[in-house]
């Protein structure tokens, strides 16, 4: 809309010219462009706008948002393939926005890394994570998926031991998991920082394997407890012959390596079948339970039912 100022046609205040609408729809896809990676080319639409304003909006609500704990964990059970029975829970960030709902961790994880807050945020979900898991059975762990920034923090571990310590929760009930990239990305601080940790006693989890490019002599360096096989190859195991052939080589190589092997993903029986046939370890997925991860008490509620 348009109005005469002072002798000219010009936009009203707050609405911007033809030009700079261009402008300002050219850089939002660009940006977009950018984020799936070199190479790649997106054209302007109108859900770049909705979803550029609503990442300004939480990259200005984030900050406030940790400090009132709005960040919360919710658990999502893994599973012991061949005696069906509960060893674990993933712990999954959710925020709890007032107005917007809960929202997904992919809307939010980057922005917490962008802004700093990434660690705080981290410390405040381990804390509660292992207030809630030291009610839990002792032989079921906590696993905890950290992100490739944190393992350059030379502090990590002992952050780590100090949320433990104040929980009097044993470190050999944690498991700490890290992503195939974020290893080859950073191997040095990466080799470092799991060792730190494993030297507390807690376990650690090669996050998402088979969709990296890390080899042989990286497994082998970072003494890992257990390397869990991306839900990618996973869900689509029968219908596609190389990702069947894949997954049968991962489990081999963990049992080779003397790794425990995690599948994720498991939807239908007829794949958690292969996967046992496969001789592979434990497994989480929709087909243990419900679609969506569960609250604290929603997980003292099932561990009742199940011990009852």
């Amino acid at each position: 809309m348009y109005a005469k100022q002072g002798g000219r046609v010009g936009p009203l205040r707050g609405e911007h010219s033809p030009v700079e609408t261009v402008l300002r729809q050219a850089d939002m896809a660009m940006y977009r462009a950018k984020t799936e990676g070199r190479g790649a080319y997106r054209f302007f639409d109108h859900k770049m706008d909705e979803r550029l304003q609503q990442r300004v909006r939480l990259e200005r609500e984030i900050k406030r948002a940790v400090k009132r704990q709005e960040i919360v964990p919710y658990y999502q059970p893994l599973v012991d393939l061949h005696t069906k029975e509960t060893v674990g829970y993933e712990l999954l960030a959710r925020w709890k926005h007032p107005s917007l709902g809960v929202i997904e961790p992919d809307a939010f994880i980057s922005i917490a890394e962008d802004t700093g807050v990434i660690g705080a945020m981290t410390d405040s979900l381990l804390t509660q994570g292992v207030k809630d898991a030291k009610a839990w059975p002792a032989h079921i762990y906590l696993s905890v998926n950290l992100s490739p920034r944190q393992f350059a923090d030379p502090l990590l571990s002992q952050r780590v031991l100090a949320i433990l310590t104040q929980a009097g929760f044993p470190p050999q009930r944690l498991e700490i998991e890290i992503t195939e990239t974020a290893v080859v990305q950073r191997l040095d601080e990466a080799k470092a920082t799991l060792q730190s940790l494993r030297n507390l006693g807690v376990r650690i989890a090669l996050d998402d394997f088979g969709t990296g490019y890390s080899g042989l002599h990286h497994l082998r360096e970072l003494q890992l407890d257990t390397i869990k096989i991306d839900q990618s190859f996973v869900t689509d195991m029968l219908k596609d012959a190389d990702d069947e052939k894949l997954v049968e080589a991962i489990v081999g190589l963990g049992h080779v390596l003397g790794l425990r092997t995690t599948a994720e993903g498991i939807e239908t029986k007829e794949v958690l079948d292969k996967l046992i046939s496969l001789g592979c370890d434990t497994g989480q997925g929709f087909l243990f339970g419900r679609p969506e991860p569960m609250t604290a008490a929603a997980v003292t509620e099932d561990l009742s039912r199940r011990t009852g």
